[in-house]
């Protein structure tokens, strides 16, 4: 009859149904996060090194984070290695993308960093030529990188970077800022780009910090922003094992609710002697 209430059967089978699609919801959300935790791990166990170099007076460390939400992960890394001739390399960079390929493409981009690096020693000259070697293969993909070798011998550091987010510096007496060198076009892009070098010589304890976008930018604040609190962690943090550091460093990326996965690489050093300003 018109106006009357459904049978009571039919309610609880309509009530029935619908738990039992938020349950397959709720299922199935799990399941993608859970596969979002195992993949992450699967890429820090696999594609990023186990450890960094470290030498007299200069200590690294290095975190990484995926990005909150799905599977937006392996666009980022990290490296570090040392050379035949006792200085040490090291990389950080994010590749345009953030899925299988763009996992691919960023071990790729890694070795052959590495395999480029045991042979030429400059950093412009480094990234000069494994860009000419992914625009060579014609991949759909990019990536901003920095390179930078240090010294132990001279405490220099040779530092040049392809379109990448600018490292954040730090020395004792409260001094830090950010270290916006010239640079060259992403990886991949143009074949015959060139990457200015940038020489700097540490001489007293600070800290020089690279990190990805996503560290310092994300839909709570603009890259400036981030980037200007990375730099007053940093400024005040100098003393502290990179481990903590790169700790204080990767919690901004949390605040910035980032959608991009987020990289940090913290090289410490002790300074041979009081004077001097930047790194």
């Amino acid at each position: 009859m018109n106006g009357q209430r459904p049978p009571r059967e039919e309610s609880a089978d309509a009530l029935l149904t619908r738990l039992g699609r938020l349950t397959a919801v709720a299922r199935e959300r799990v399941e993608v996060q859970q596969a979002r935790v195992e993949l992450a791990e699967a890429l820090q166990r696999e594609m990023l090194p186990a450890r960094l170099p470290q030498v007299p007076g200069l200590r690294a460390a290095a975190r990484y984070a995926p990005a909150r939400d799905g599977l937006d992960i392996g666009g980022d890394w990290y490296d570090g290695f040392e050379l035949g001739d006792g200085t040490l390399g090291f990389s950080i960079g994010d590749v345009q993308g953030h899925d299988v390929e763009a996992a691919a493409f960023m071990g790729q981009v890694r070795m052959a960093l590495r395999a480029v690096a045991s042979t030429v020693s400059d950093p412009g000259e480094i990234l000069g030529r494994v860009n000419d070697l992914l625009v060579s293969v014609d991949g759909p993909l990019f990536a901003t990188c920095s390179f930078l070798r240090f010294d132990p011998a001279t405490n220099e550091l040779y530092s040049a970077r392809a379109g990448h987010v600018g490292a954040v510096w730090a020395a004792t007496g409260g001094r830090g800022g950010v270290a916006e060198d010239v640079g060259g076009l992403p990886l991949g892009i143009i074949s015959g780009e060139r990457y200015p070098v940038t020489r700097r010589r540490w001489t007293r304890p600070g800290a020089y910090v690279l990190l990805t976008d996503g560290v310092v930018e994300g839909p709570s604040f603009s890259i400036e922003e981030g980037l200007a609190r990375v730099t007053q962690l940093v400024t005040a943090g100098v003393g502290l094992d990179p481990g903590s550091l790169a700790d204080r460093v990767m919690r901004v990326a949390g605040r910035t609710g980032h959608l991009d996965d987020a990289a940090v690489l913290v090289l410490c050093h002790e300074g041979p002697a009081p004077g001097g300003g930047r790194p």
